[in-house]
């Protein structure tokens, strides 16, 4: 090879490797000093994308058992208060008991009566002052409260819908309703193309002609409509589950996602998760057969039936609205009202009975929940920490190699420019 001064290849060698070890070291020294393999995403793009999930999961997971938690302590609550009604029944099963019998004058029999009618108003009193988070718990709302647990993904929720019967002397307890599992759901298509036309897929700020109506059948078998009234696909969405309609919330979504096989994979709209086999929904007009594209109101189009909706745990009423027994107009102000008084308490007693008997199985539940979530998130983690995780055994390995061939690397670029200056030599 000619001698020459033009360009020292040799020292930009190494150069080069001395600045490809350097970048290798400091790569080490920040995996040593953070404790994680993965800092930015030239570590490990695909890596940094899981353990990125996997963290979420992991938060939703922790929150999840505090969510099932709360719900236990909500359930606790009503627990409580209907144990206090079962004993104040019995004491006026005894009072009652005791007014039937002929051996008592009518003063006496006044005296029954007046703790008999004091019960009863201590019955209206928890009814009406039992809360939990400054919320009444004994509220009959339909909707039910939600408590909701998962991973932060559609697939990996769920719902448990706490029901709590209204709660007076003229309705107490609650029997006949069912506790049933679903994640049955409507998809509503609002970019249904049948004529060629359609160009562009229907987005949130469209403008929606037309709107939904919910029929609810509440737990006394009346029922109760509901229509919407939002100019926008994402307003009726905001409607449909700031009104709490029980079952029922919306998220838009496509008709590949809740398995709209009619469809084009590629049409959005509205999936109404609706659980709750009490309530029924409806258009307020026919759908239309086709839609233009979004510069037009759009028509939703019929609903297609999926299984694509969140899977909820919800409490439905009996046909014809469930059991309760009502002590309001009761008195033991003579034998036989207190003889008909004692058939109703008997009621009352077994459905306060069978409505504590459902909130104690929701306990069970949703610890089975929490215990699972509590399992699932500390795997979560594990798996996070596999990915994640500086193994210092080969990071302190590859740290002495790295300085070591820095070392020898800067000696190697000494000696490469000191190789130039024999050049000189040649010139004496």
């Amino acid at each position: 090879m000619a001698l020459g001064v033009l360009n020292n290849l040799s020292a930009i060698y190494a150069e080069n490797y001395l600045n490809n070890t350097n970048n290798s070291l400091q790569t080490v020294l920040q995996q040593l000093s953070s404790g994680s393999r993965i800092n930015s995403g030239a570590d490990d793009a695909a890596g940094l994308s899981l353990i990125n999930g996997l963290g979420a999961n992991s938060a939703a997971l922790t929150q999840s058992t505090t969510n099932a938690t709360e719900g236990v302590g909500l359930l606790q609550v009503a627990d409580g208060a209907l144990s206090q009604v079962t004993s104040l029944l019995n004491r006026a099963i005894t009072l009652a008991t005791e007014a039937s019998n002929g051996t008592l004058d009518s003063s006496q029999e006044a005296a029954a009566n007046q703790e008999y009618q004091s019960i009863l108003s201590e019955i209206n009193n928890i009814g009406s002052t039992t809360t939990y988070n400054q919320n009444q718990v004994f509220n009959g709302s339909q909707a039910g409260v939600a408590i909701y647990t998962g991973d932060s993904s559609a697939t990996g929720s769920s719902i448990d819908d706490l029901f709590f019967a209204k709660l007076t002397s003229a309705s107490v307890g609650d029997s006949g309703g069912t506790v049933q599992q679903s994640d049955a759901g409507e998809f509503v298509d609002l970019s249904l193309d049948t004529a060629g036309s359609l160009t562009t897929a229907a987005q949130q700020s469209d403008a929606i002609a037309g709107s939904l109506v919910f029929t609810i059948t509440n737990p006394d078998g009346t029922t109760s409509t509901l229509t919407t009234s939002a100019t926008t696909v994402g307003g009726l969405i905001t409607e449909i589950n700031k009104d709490g309609i029980p079952g029922v919330t919306a998220s838009f979504t496509t008709a590949a996602a809740v398995g709209d096989a009619a469809a084009a994979g590629g049409d959005t709209g509205i999936l109404l998760t609706n659980t709750n086999t009490n309530v029924a929904i409806a258009l307020s007009a026919a759908p239309a057969a086709a839609f233009e594209d979004t510069t037009t109101a759009i028509t939703p189009a019929g609903l297609v039936a999926s299984t694509a909706a969140t899977t909820t745990i919800n409490y439905v009423t009996a046909a014809g609205g469930d059991q309760s027994a009502d002590l309001a107009n009761t008195n033991l102000d003579t034998a036989g009202n207190a003889q008909n008084a004692l058939s109703v308490l008997n009621n009352a007693i077994t459905y306060v009975a069978a409505q504590d008997g459902y909130i104690g199985a929701q306990i069970n539940t949703l610890n089975s929940v929490s215990q699972v979530m509590s399992t699932q998130q500390e795997n979560v983690l594990s798996a996070q920490n596999a990915i994640q995780a500086t193994d210092y055994a080969a990071a302190t390995t590859n740290m002495s190699k790295y300085e070591i061939l820095s070392q020898t690397g800067i000696a190697a670029l000494a000696q490469a420019n000191s190789v130039q200056q024999e050049v000189t030599k040649l010139l004496q």
